[in-house]
Formats: C-alpha cells, structure tokens, sequence
C-alpha cells in the first residue's frame, strides 16, 4: 500500500489549491479515505473524509471551504482547498485503513502567506 500526496505550495489568503494523493497496493473504491493535516507545534488533526459510497464529512474550520472528493478510476482522492487561511498552513496528510492497519502518505506542505 503507498499513498503518495502531491499540489500542496505557497498560496496567498483567499487562495486556492488541490492537493492529490495517489493510491496503489489495494483497490481505492471498496475504502474510505481521510485528509489530515499538521501544522507546526500542534498535534495531527483531522480535515476531510469520503467514504466508499462518496458521503463525506468535514472538519467544522474547513467546512463550506474545503471538497474532498474521489476518482476510483485513476485510484485518486482529491482535496480542493478555498479561501484558504493562515490557519490552513500546515503538513496534509492522506489516510486510510485496511484490515486494521492505518496508513499515511509522506505528506505535502501547504504555506497560506502574503
């Protein structure tokens, strides 16, 4: 299983990215995928989760912001990051678990700076 993350970049407030994470090793469609991030001096927290069905579920501060989405055929999940904050500044993280073992991408730095 590999999850390799990609997009993340400098952008400035009020700006746009989409971060990808490109999945091998195992089937994307039977399972769910999460987005986490890590900003510097604070502990991993949770932004996005799609399920195998597509429901999703948000983190309240990226809510309304923020779109994961999935394309099973590409084995690709997407985060599409909005009005981006200084607060958005951190690692991202793709994540999933199979059979009871968690894994996560490498991540890639996302900077929101003037």
């Amino acid at each position: 299983v590999q999850l390799v993350e990609s997009g993340g970049g400098l952008v400035q407030p009020g700006g746009s990215l989409r971060l990808s994470c490109a999945a091998s090793g195992f089937t994307l469609s039977r399972y769910a995928m999460s987005w986490y991030r890590q900003a510097p001096g604070k502990e991993r927290e949770f932004v996005a989760r799609i399920s195998s069905a597509r429901g999703t579920n948000y983190a309240d501060s990226v809510k309304g912001r923020f779109t994961i989405s999935r394309d099973n055929a590409k084995n690709t999940v997407y985060l599409q990051m909005n009005i981006l904050q200084s607060e958005d500044t951190a690692v991202y993280f793709c994540y999933t678990e199979l059979g009871g073992n968690h894994y996560w991408g490498q991540g890639t730095q996302v900077t929101v700076a003037s």
